[in-house]
């Protein structure tokens, strides 16, 4: 399925992020969180201790090859399984008070020279998503596509900062993306807690409570400042638990990154920071009567002159 058809209701819109917090369509029961957790992860490791992979020449675009996972048949005695690959990492990611292991690839990190993602930022990459159960292809972007993190699932934002870009990207007036083979390449395996649970998108044909996989390659991300307001949205995130559409500092039902005034005291978070000769944000932000607090969530002072 094309992502032109899918992206507005499958992999990044606003209801992917908080998708834990659905009970799931009427037809499908509601199941423990951590019974799920423990069948998602024997069913990666499974997955892991019994395939390898390869890369494919990719006909649809020359520029990079796709990963492709090959189950491990009687004879193959030369195929290493993923689980042993000295590529395969893994990292815990805290979702609603439950602790989820989250193993990836990283074949290639990518330029060091290069920025990594924030978990808010925006990235240019191409992918390929696959139920771990079926391998059946429910998404595809052979082409470079911007995403923005803040509208992705949390088991993909979460690994995108184990990657970097290239050294040089240049997206062609055609449409097209020339870059440097230095780009990040890798392989993201998520349970389905950290992912659609009990309701993934209707018509992607991801079952409830099945574990994902995405093939993912980065070329490039920027740091994101979604209201404008010279915070960055990814130190909008004033609970500090990596998601912000759950911060509103002045309870206007505006999370503090799309909010230009996040203490809501009638004076603009611009004009309550500093910047410096080049627009740069200076830090650390003001926080005029020291009560730990900077002024621009801070509704009891002004803006400084």
């Amino acid at each position: 399925m094309k992502i032109q058809n899918l992206v507005l209701i499958f992999i990044f819109f606003t209801v992917i992020a908080c998708s834990n917090d659905d009970d799931g369509p009427a037809d499908v029961v509601t199941r423990d969180v951590e019974e799920v957790k423990v069948e998602n992860m024997e069913q990666i490791e499974t997955f892991l201790e019994t395939h390898y992979y390869v890369f494919e020449e990719n006909s649809q675009n020359s520029n990079f090859q796709n990963i492709v996972f090959r189950e491990i048949e009687e004879g193959d005695t030369d195929k290493q399984p993923v689980m042993e690959s000295e590529f395969l990492k893994s990292k815990t990611v805290t979702q609603r008070e439950v602790d989820y292991t989250l193993y990836y690839l990283q074949i290639r990190e990518g330029a060091e020279s290069v920025r990594k993602p924030t978990f808010a930022d925006s990235v240019l990459v191409t992918y390929k998503g696959f139920s771990i159960t079926e391998k059946d292809v429910f998404d595809n972007s052979p082409n470079p596509v911007w995403f923005d993190l803040t509208n992705n699932i949390v088991g993909f934002y979460e690994v995108m900062d184990e990657f970097r870009g290239s050294t040089g990207v240049v997206e062609n007036a055609d449409g097209t993306v020339t870059f440097d083979d230095n780009f990040g390449i890798g392989s993201v395996f998520i349970p389905s807690g950290i992912a659609y649970f009990a309701s993934p998108p209707a018509g992607s044909g991801i079952s409830a409570y099945e574990p994902i996989v995405f093939n993912i390659q980065l070329y490039k991300s920027i740091e994101s400042d979604h209201d404008r307001d010279g915070v960055p949205t990814w130190m909008e995130d004033v609970n500090e638990n990596r998601r912000v559409n759950d911060d509103d500092t002045d309870e206007d039902r505006v999370p503090n990154y799309a909010d230009g005034d996040d203490d809501g005291d009638g004076v603009p978070t611009r004009e309550e920071i500093d910047f410096d000769a080049q627009g740069n944000l200076i830090l650390p932000l003001p926080d005029s009567n020291g009560n730990g607090i900077p002024d621009y969530l801070d509704s009891t002072f002004p803006a400084q002159n």
